[in-house]
């Protein structure tokens, strides 16, 4: 991941620069939240605060790039010299990653000093917004898709290499299975899938050939790809390759289907592949997926053991960005409340209360200040004191089984594709609405 304090918008540096002159270095709290949730949502997914922890820690400013800033004659040598030696200082309150939310609650919570907390904006919101979109996504296709397999195929597709790593990160944690980045295996230790492109087949003269050459390379892994030319011939052509394999001591592991109606190719392939004592194999399928196609095969109890998702979820095709922001709450102990039409906030600094019914499900939440006392279990924790991390990073494991842990105890209703007709309530605690009114 970058690093650089460069990554940022200009005004950031702009605004550094003017709180240093005006002597503005008081403590500042600034959270992290989505105003709306986008259609069809019926709440969100909290991840990607490990990455934005780790940025926390190593944000600088290098000596190449204070070089250039300064030839551009915007900055004093006062505030290149702040640059030079920053680091970040200040506390963080979370919520834990893969834990559900909802519009207007602060996912994350920064309490620094305010040159350092606006300096971070830019990336913060980078890092959380594009993990959260996919993450929310991808849910979806867990939730439909049941216990059925699920793959990550979004690398080709996502919008640059680090979004790419960032969407297979966000998507296992939401309780995809596995993925096809290669890099995002090694970094995260995710399982990493893959079966042939259709260019394999062609660069030989017969599809039988171009399967035996395939098993016999990647004994361990053998999945083969059926609809080159003619899905259903391709499958009878594996029925009787398949014994010569078996004898060579290669195992076939399944077979993918990518194109055309997945779900009839699905039934006749399982029939040929049954019908020759393959019953092992599983069929895979992909192909322009998204939680509304699963969850379409799966109703149809098409004979489809897992699926391959990518475009449709890297790129969040139908909600393709949050309005989320990071706003100053409260400055030096005050509260601060931007007023601004259709974009109002909640001043003051705050915690998120989740009430659980006797079922052990979600039945509400409560948005209050922090410190007041309400019923529920506080959702953000100190996370980070004085830019030390206050636990280890969490295993993308331990977050993904959070996440099927979480899913479990949503209101039904919200688990579907469509909005719930009954929303989920986050009321307003007397104290935080005495606030807005005094303000």
């Amino acid at each position: 991941m970058i690093q650089s304090g460069f990554l940022t918008d200009l005004y950031e540096l702009l605004m550094v620069q003017a709180y240093l002159q005006s002597g503005l270095v008081g403590t500042a709290v600034f959270e992290f939240f989505c105003r709306n949730l986008p259609p069809n949502r019926n709440f969100l997914l909290a991840v990607g605060l490990e990455t934005v922890l780790d940025f926390l820690q190593e944000i600088h400013f290098e000596q190449e790039g204070l070089e250039w800033l300064e030839k551009t004659g915007r900055f004093s040598s006062e505030t290149l010299e702040y640059l030079r030696g920053f680091r970040f200082q200040g506390d963080v309150y979370a919520m834990d990653e893969g834990t559900p939310f909802f519009a207007q609650e602060p996912v994350v919570q920064v309490v620094a000093p305010l040159p350092q907390a606006q300096l971070i904006e830019s990336r913060l919101i980078n890092l959380l917004h594009y993990q959260i979109l996919v993450a929310s996504k991808a849910v979806r296709c867990r939730l439909v898709a049941k216990e059925k397999r699920l793959v990550e195929f979004g690398l080709r597709r996502a919008h640059g290499g680090e979004a790419a790593l960032l969407a297979a990160r966000a998507s296992y944690a939401a309780g995809f299975d596995a993925t096809s980045n290669v890099l995002a295996g090694r970094l995260y230790g995710i399982p990493i899938s893959g079966t042939m492109a259709h260019s394999f087949i062609l660069a030989h003269d017969r599809e039988e050939d171009a399967f035996m050459a395939f098993a016999r390379a990647n004994r361990s892994e053998v999945v083969f790809l059926l609809d080159t030319y003619d899905t259903e011939k391709a499958a009878q052509s594996l029925a009787k390759i398949g014994p010569l394999l078996t004898r060579e001591g290669i195992r076939i592991r399944g077979v993918r289907l990518d194109s055309g109606n997945l779900g009839e190719h699905a039934r006749r392939v399982r029939e040929i592949l049954d019908s020759a004592g393959f019953h092992h194999v599983e069929i895979f399928a992909s192909g322009n997926l998204d939680e509304h196609r699963v969850g379409e095969l799966v109703a149809q109890s098409a004979p489809i053991d897992g699926f391959g998702v990518g475009t449709a979820m890297d790129t969040s095709s139908d909600a393709p960005y949050l309005d989320c922001a990071y706003k100053l709450q409260e400055y030096e102990g005050k509260p601060r409340r931007k007023r601004s039409e259709g974009k109002e906030t909640w001043a003051g600094r705050k915690q998120v209360y989740r009430v659980w019914g006797r079922d052990g499900v979600a039945s509400k939440d409560i948005l209050a200040l922090a410190g007041e006392r309400v019923e529920g279990e506080p959702l953000l924790r100190p996370v980070m004191k004085d830019g030390k991390r206050l636990y280890a990073a969490r295993p993308l494991d331990e977050i993904r089984r959070n996440v099927l842990e979480q899913l479990d105890r949503l209101p039904e209703g919200l688990r579907e594709l469509t909005s719930s007709p009954i929303p989920y309530r986050v009321e307003i605690s007397p104290g935080l609405a005495s606030l807005q009114t005094h303000l």
